[in-house]
């Protein structure tokens, strides 16, 4: 796994092993990036459920102001630190250990783009959705990427939707309307 482009471009990620992680793969973060390309420069970026942090170091590396990175493991936000100094990211972020949504509830932190990428079939997405979108910034944006069966809501209030497949990977792009 590496950085597709940017500062930080094809430098290696570190990740975890076994079947507690997912990485997104590059096919599906090189369309999310396509997708999001002209929102990235200057944003504050929330990636949740981390895993190695590959979501929020590439925005990172595509001129991403700050990004928070949240993960319950203990491992996965280590290995994330391990990125961020690989990557000299390490003084324009912060990692937060400890459950997601639970993060959610005590931040006032507001947020440009928000990447939601829970463990499949957990039932986390749609309440992560529900409490993430109180913290998104004006014309912001929050990315779920999901098993493609995983149906999630059309509409949520005050954004528009789209949604993307790629095989047995679903991506489903929320836009805060003003």
């Amino acid at each position: 796994m590496r950085v597709i482009t940017g500062s930080a471009r094809g430098r290696r990620l570190k990740t975890l092993e076994g079947d507690s992680v997912r990485p997104t793969t590059d096919k599906v973060k090189e369309s999310i990036f396509n997708i999001i390309q002209f929102d990235v420069e200057g944003s504050r970026v929330l990636d949740m459920f981390c895993g190695c942090g590959q979501l929020g170091i590439e925005a990172l590396s595509r001129g991403a102001e700050f990004a928070v990175f949240t993960d319950i493991s203990k491992a996965s936000v280590n290995v994330t630190e391990e990125n961020l100094e690989n990557t000299g990211f390490r003084n324009c972020a912060k990692t937060v250990l400890g459950n997601s949504l639970d993060y959610l509830d005590r931040t006032t932190e507001r947020y440009d783009i928000a990447f939601l990428d829970p463990p499949y079939r957990a039932g986390l997405m749609e309440d992560a959705i529900d409490r993430v979108r109180l913290h998104i910034a004006d014309n912001g944006i929050i990315v779920c990427e999901s098993a493609a069966e995983e149906i999630l809501p059309e509409t949520i209030e005050g954004f528009t939707s789209k949604r993307y497949k790629y095989g047995k990977i679903a991506l489903t792009v929320y836009r805060k309307v003003v």
